[in-house]
This record gives structure tokens, sequence and C-alpha cells, in this order.
């Protein structure tokens, strides 16, 4: 009898919790989102994101059209690859490499490069975001930009399901 409440004891501290981010479940399907990007030299742009997620075990693909508060569109693809139950690599057109990414209860951080003129492959800089799932579905994505270590600019989205 105190094995088996030792075991039930244990269990609850490991299982998941109903607020435990897994990527796949929250982007698979259609997710809308709503932020703006302020950059240390005044440049601030607010934009609405529409995504449309598949899962198909191993892989999210994951399209993203932008649309702009001052009318330009924009539409990137990331793909994300599951190398653990709270890890994955992602990569998108604008990025340098891969994408990190790890998940620890509700909260993902994701550490990648971006070109941000991918045209021209100029103006390289690091995200470090930080996207915290919250107890009413909400996501919300805060992220630091840094340019050879020192930090340039802040994003801040809210995705809805």
């Amino acid at each position: 009898m105190t094995i088996a409440i030792a075991f039930i004891a244990s269990s609850l501290f490991t299982a998941a919790s109903a607020n435990d981010l897994v990527l796949e479940k929250y982007f698979t399907g259609h997710t809308r989102a709503e932020g703006q990007f302020s950059a240390i030299n005044g440049v601030k742009k607010s934009f609405k994101v529409r995504l449309t997620g598949r899962w198909n075990g191993k892989r999210l693909l994951l399209r993203e059209d932008f649309i702009y508060a001052d009318g330009q569109k924009d539409r990137k693809t990331w793909q994300f690859v599951k190398t653990s139950p709270t890890t994955y690599l992602g990569t998108r057109e604008d990025v340098v490499g891969r994408a990190f990414v790890s998940v620890n209860g509700d909260t993902a951080r994701f550490s990648y490069d971006v070109y941000l003129d991918g045209n021209t492959r100029k103006n390289r800089v690091r995200f470090h975001d930080k996207m915290t799932l919250q107890s009413n579905g909400l996501l919300i994505n805060d992220a630091w930009v840094s340019k050879y270590g020192f930090p340039v600019a802040r994003t801040h989205v809210e995705f809805r399901k």
C-alpha cells in the first residue's frame, strides 16, 4: 500500500498539466495574433497575423500571413521538427541556420538569428522569444532582439485560437 501511494504521489508531480504548452497542439489548425515590434532607433510596427498549422506526427508546418498597420503584407513559413518531448528545431526563410526551442510547462523559449532584410541578407539580429500559455488559452510571446549582444528591439505578440 505504501508503494502504491508513493507511486501515485510521484505521478502527480510528473504528469503533464492542463496548462502545459505543446506547440503542435496549440498551432495545428487556425490561430490569429496581434503584435508590435519596437526598435531603439524609433521604428515601430504593429501587425496582425493569421496562422495555419499542420502536424504530421513529427513536423509542424506553420504558415504565418502578416498584415502590417501600413498595409504591407508578408508570409513566413516555419518548419519545426520535434526532437524530444520538450524540444524542437525550427527553420524559416529568414532564419540563419536553425531556431532552438525548449518547452518547460507552460513556457517555450526560442533562440534564433534572423536577417531583418531577408532579400539582401543584411541586418542580422538574434531573437530571444519567451512564449507563455495563459490559463484562458491566450499565448503571449515577449521577445527581445539583440545585435552583437546588445538589446536593440522588443516584440510583443498575443496568439488566440
